[in-house]
C-alpha cells in the first residue's frame, strides 16, 4: 500500500483529513491519484454503520449530531461526521461552520468532524460526499453520520449513499399534510421530531402524532420496515438513545432479510451511472470539437434562432468527431 493509503488504513486522522482533500480535488492528477487512493482502500470499507441525516434549516442537525456522537464515542464507538455546507451560488465561497457548531465532539479523540462545501452539487450534499464515506470506513470508523445542508421536499441525494435515512422535523412546522407530501418523507427511515423541551414540548408530542399517522399512508420503500418517529430534545439530551436504538434496529432488520447488501450493491451502481454522466459532462466541455460547436450555436440560441434542444443535439453530435 502507499504511505497515505497506510496512515488511513491505521487511523491517522490527519491522513485521513489529506485523503478526503485529495479526492475532493478538481486537478487531474490529483483526480488520478485519488482513484489509485481508493482502490487500495476498498477491501478496508463497508464495515461501518451509515447513517444520513438530514432536515429544513432551524431543525437542529448540527445539534443533534454533536450529542448524538458524544453518544455514540461514550459507548465506545468511533464516529465520523462528514457535514456538508452550502456554498454561495456567486463566490463560490462556503463558511464551513458545521465543525465550529460541533466544538466539543471535535476534541474528542474518537470522533472525526469534517465539513465539506457543496460546491454547486445539487441533492444536498457534496459529489465526494461518497469517497469520504468510504475513506472514513477505511480509517475504521464505526458509524459514519452524513450531515446534509438545509433541505426541502426534494434534496434527497444523502439517501443514495446511505444504510439509514435519518430525517430531522422542527415542531409546528406545518399541518400534517406536510408528512404525505411525496418525496423526502417517502424515502426517510427514521423521523425524528426534535426540539421536544420548553414551551414547544407540547407541540413537538402533537407533530410527532401526526407524522406517525401520515407515514401509515406512504407505501414502505422498504417491507421489512416500517418507518418510525422518534420524540427528543438534542439540547436537553433527551430521546437520543431512542434515536439510535430506532437506527440500530432497522440495521438489523434489513440485515437481517439480505437487504443490507442489496441496498448497497444498488447504490454502488448507481454511483457508477452518477460518475459516468459527470464524467461525460466534463469531457464534453474540454472536447474541441463540442466546445466549438457550443460556441457558434450559443449564439443562435440567444438570437432565438435555434431551438436549445435542437443546439444541444448538434453539440452531441459535434462531441468526439
Amino acid at each position: 500500500m502507499s504511505e497515505l493509503a497506510t496512515q488511513v488504513a491505521g487511523g491517522d486522522r490527519r491522513a485521513l483529513a489529506r485523503a478526503i482533500t485529495l479526492v475532493e480535488s478538481t486537478r487531474a492528477d490529483h483526480r488520478a491519484e485519488a482513484d489509485a487512493l481508493l482502490t487500495e482502500l476498498m477491501p478496508r470499507t463497508g464495515g461501518a454503520v451509515r447513517v444520513g441525516i438530514s432536515g429544513a434549516p432551524g431543525s437542529g442537525k448540527s445539534t443533534l449530531i454533536e450529542v448524538l456522537g458524544l453518544h455514540l464515542v461514550d459507548a465506545g464507538k468511533r464516529v465520523a461526521v462528514l457535514a456538508v455546507d452550502p456554498s454561495s451560488t456567486r463566490s463560490g465561497g462556503s463558511i464551513l461552520g458545521d465543525k465550529t457548531r460541533m466544538e466539543e465532539l471535535t476534541r474528542r479523540a474518537e470522533a472525526f468532524v469534517r465539513p465539506s462545501p457543496t460546491g454547486g452539487t445539487l441533492g444536498g450534499v457534496a459529489r465526494r460526499t461518497r469517497e469520504a464515506l468510504l475513506l472514513c470506513e477505511a480509517a475504521g470508523f464505526d458509524v459514519v453520520l452524513v450531515e446534509t445542508v438545509g433541505v426541502g421536499q426534494s434534496e434527497v441525494a444523502v439517501e443514495g449513499m446511505v444504510d439509514c435515512f435519518l430525517l430531522l422535523i422542527a415542531p409546528g412546522g406545518g399541518d400534517e399534510l406536510q408528512g404525505i407530501k411525496r418525496g423526502i418523507m417517502e424515502l426517510a427511515d427514521v423521523v425524528v421530531v426534535n426540539k421536544a423541551d420548553g414551551d414547544l414540548a407540547a407541540v413537538a408530542t402533537g407533530t410527532a402524532a401526526d407524522y406517525a399517522n401520515a407515514l401509515h399512508l406512504i407505501r414502505p420503500k422498504t417491507p421489512p420496515w416500517a418507518p418510525t418517529v422518534v420524540l427528543c430534545s438534542a439540547l436537553e439530551g433527551r430521546g437520543i438513545d431512542e434515536c439510535w436504538a430506532a437506527v440500530e434496529e432497522h440495521h438489523r432488520v434489513l440485515d437481517g432479510a439480505g437487504m443490507l447488501g442489496e441496498r448497497r450493491a444498488e447504490q454502488a451502481k448507481a454511483w457508477m451511472w452518477s460518475e459516468l454522466s459527470a464524467g461525460l459532462l466534463e469531457r464534453l466541455h474540454l472536447d474541441p470539437a463540442a466546445a466549438a460547436a457550443a460556441a457558434r450555436l450559443e449564439a443562435d440560441v440567444v438570437a432565438g434562432l435555434v431551438p436549445p434542444t435542437v443546439a444541444a443535439e448538434q453539440v452531441l453530435e459535434a462531441f468526439g468527431t
